[in-house]
């Protein structure tokens, strides 16, 4: 089974991205160990960052990072971009030795029309620099998330149901492909 890591490019406790990473826990559970790391981490800062001084949210989040087979990063679109949450997440974890040459997946979600469109790219432009294996030509971006997720939180859209079942399919098929 593929451990998977998720970061959630949002720190708030109710938001759409969140509840997309809990579909993704519970719809696949039998084929994916899915966490969704905590990443309400400080601000990346190179004074602190070595085994002396590291903070301690650092060293536990650099240790859900080593048991990590993949990583999927869901972000909402802030302002055109990736999440300031996000992107300091992955600034740490460029740090670590865990986190590049691993296999990943991007999933973004808005509230517009575009699904995310430009911090997907974003993202996926970051991602490409640490370096990770990113799933090729499979794209989940999410457009009126609020529209498509209820009350509790759950994923209704059967539409969006389906890319992403194809798309996790492709996600799994393309770890083993590079972890042979």
């Amino acid at each position: 089974m593929i451990n998977l890591k998720i970061m959630v490019g949002s720190i708030s406790e109710k938001n759409s991205s969140k509840s997309f990473a809990h579909h993704i826990q519970k719809r696949y559970a039998d084929t994916l160990q899915v966490t969704i790391i905590d990443l309400d981490l400080p601000l990346y800062n190179g004074d602190v960052d070595n085994d002396a001084k590291r903070p301690e949210k650092i060293q536990a989040f650099y240790k859900e990072l080593e048991s990590a087979d993949a990583f999927m990063m869901i972000t909402p679109e802030y302002n055109n971009s990736v999440s300031g949450v996000l992107k300091n997440a992955i600034d740490w974890a460029s740090r670590s030795p865990h986190f590049p040459e691993k296999v990943g997946l991007i999933a973004t979600t808005s509230m517009g029309m575009t699904g995310g469109a430009r911090a997907y790219t974003h993202l996926h432009e970051i991602l490409q620099r640490i370096p990770m294996h990113l799933l090729p030509g499979n794209e989940i971006l999410v457009s009126r998330i609020h529209q498509k997720i209820n009350d509790e939180g759950v994923l209704t859209d059967q539409e969006t149901i389906e890319l992403v079942d194809s798309v996790i399919d492709a996600f799994i098929a393309h770890y083993y492909m590079v972890k042979a």
